[in-house]
């Protein structure tokens, strides 16, 4: 088989805080395959966006820094042998970010600059990664426009940003991104504060994009919907850490992870006609103080049901409401990073990071 796009091994980031070095991406691994989707869910503060971030080395140092693993990247139209993107020294970089590797910023507003038209900043990218200057990076840019269904690209290409509406400016970032036609494309929470009309339109567009050129697509996002409406495979994960991940039919119909199971229970449903909808108790810990063993054993309803039937060794511990949970699940194990549970392959193409997950429904 060829090699993945993008593969990730053991990735940690961390920042300087008060507390010393505390990690927002902690020993993550995932991958990315070119024509696919791969999603990244979790809940705001999980390390997602730390996680795109890293891979374009855009970490602010200080205060963070890349502390360990790999960044391995197969270009398709190299000699098809990957290398640590970490490894590379900033010229190296530069040329491969932007231009091989493109990212979607959250915000179109805060990323797109108000004194420059779009097309100025369309241009800028071109000029810089595909040597080709003034009429004919013009009209490349036009062309990008075009390509993300902008009306009219000839005459918007000089309007500003604030002439754009909120979806109009994400499909510029996106044309942006891909104006040097890269192999990968990052988009971190593309559809953030679009109402659901506007969305369903970009993602329909990054899903035709990606067919037409072959993208391999890291979709970072906290909504399940946009995930079964686009991704072929998710990791989800939780306090830096991927706790779960497969092919998204798979993880969607049958989660394993107590989280993962959890975000699922909080997305409505039309079918659904509850007055009040299910919540995960609690936050995402703080990086500085985490959990001892499974890092969301402080907010897991499977682990609470389970003392709760005085099956197993439980201890005294204040959890969702209750005063005990299952010893195994908060207790420190040597053998494994950070003390805490690691992937195992349960099923075939299906890993979870939970002791209790083969026993889950």
């Amino acid at each position: 088989m060829p090699p993945p796009l993008l593969d990730i091994r053991d990735l940690r980031t961390e920042f300087e805080t008060r507390h010393g070095w505390i990690p927002a991406v902690d020993g993550a691994s995932l991958r990315v395959s070119r024509g696919k989707v791969t999603a990244l869910v979790g809940e705001s503060g999980c390390g997602k966006s730390a996680t795109a971030l890293s891979i374009l080395r855009l970490i602010p140092t200080p205060p963070g820094r890349i502390a360990g693993g790999e960044i391995r990247f197969a270009d398709p139209d190299g000699d098809g042998a990957s290398e640590d993107l970490l490894s590379l020294d900033d010229r190296a970089m530069r040329r491969i970010r932007g231009n091989r590797i493109a990212m979607i910023f959250q915000e179109p507003m805060t990323a797109l600059n108000p004194v420059f038209s779009i097309g100025e900043q369309i241009v800028e990218v071109v000029e810089l990664h595909q040597l080709i200057r003034g009429r004919r990076a013009w009209e490349a840019a036009i062309a990008s426009l075009r390509a993300v269904g902008i009306p009219d690209p000839q005459r918007r290409v000089r309007d500003f940003p604030h002439q754009f509406s909120g979806g109009m400016r994400q499909r510029v970032m996106i044309a942006m991104a891909l104006a040097c036609r890269p192999a990968m494309l990052i988009a971190d929470e593309p559809t953030t504060a679009l109402d659901v009309t506007v969305q369903q339109q970009v993602l329909a567009l990054l899903r035709r994009l990606q067919d037409e050129r072959g993208l391999g697509i890291l979709l970072i996002t906290h909504d399940l919907g946009v995930v079964a409406q686009v991704a072929d495979d998710v990791y989800v994960m939780y306090a830096g850490r991927i706790v779960e991940h497969g092919p998204v039919a798979d993880v969607l119909q049958r989660p394993l992870h107590p989280y993962t199971q959890g975000l699922l229970r909080c997305t409505p449903r039309l079918t659904d006609h509850r007055s009040r909808w299910e919540t995960i108790p609690g936050t995402v810990p703080d990086a500085a103080h985490l959990p001892t063993g499974c890092r969301f054993h402080p907010r897991c309803r499977l682990t609470v049901e389970r003392a709760a039937a005085g099956t197993r060794t439980t201890l005294p511990v204040n959890s969702q409401g209750s005063d005990r949970v299952l010893h195994r699940c908060v207790e420190e194990h040597d053998g494994e990073p950070s003390g805490a549970p690691i992937l195992r392959e349960l099923l075939p193409g299906r890993f979870v990071a939970c002791w209790e997950a083969d026993e889950a429904p």
